[in-house]
């Protein structure tokens, strides 16, 4: 199964200059809870971001950077150099978890079987957004509302979509 995960405002927003443009610590451990274990797909601009937050890779998951470099190595890193080519690298570990960035979400929007969203009720400033993706093939299965706390600044939804029955 190839799912995948995202957090984004108003707008489809993901990113800004190549970070969160938001903390949401729920959100944090909801993504360390659902990737733990399994495989991990990313864009080399995604990895880069994760290195400069963390200072090393995702623990407990196999990473996976899609790269068009052919010379991109980093230890404990699978390195694929296109997006099919991740996938192969991470199927056989079950379900496989694309992380983004906005790129590698739009090629795997038709591979995809799920998408995890937490959809952010916030107007964000950011230059980098989620694909639009059409609801008639795109059902939701659950929604979980969440109201802003002292930890957590913004309402926010848990949304699962799995790809309709074609």
């Amino acid at each position: 199964m190839i799912s995948l995960l995202v957090a984004y405002a108003h707008g489809h927003v993901i990113g800004r200059n190549n970070d969160l443009p938001w903390y949401l610590p729920a959100d944090l451990k909801r993504f360390k809870e659902l990737t733990t274990g399994h495989p991990v797909v990313m864009g080399r601009k995604t990895f880069d971001s994760i290195i400069s937050r963390n200072g090393k890779p995702l623990p407990n998951r196999t990473n996976i950077v899609v790269t068009r470099d052919p010379a991109y190595k980093y230890d404990s890193v699978m390195v694929a150099h296109d997006l099919d080519e991740a996938v192969m690298i991470g199927q056989p570990e079950g379900e496989t978890f694309i992380i983004g960035g906005a790129e590698i979400f739009r090629q795997s929007l038709v591979l995809a079987d799920r998408i995890y969203a937490t959809e952010i009720d916030a107007d964000i400033d950011g230059n980098v957004h989620f694909p639009e993706f059409d609801h008639a093939v795109w059902q939701e299965i659950s929604r979980d509302h969440h109201l802003a706390d002292d930890k957590n600044p913004y309402n926010y939804d848990y949304v699962t979509y799995e790809k309709a029955d074609e």
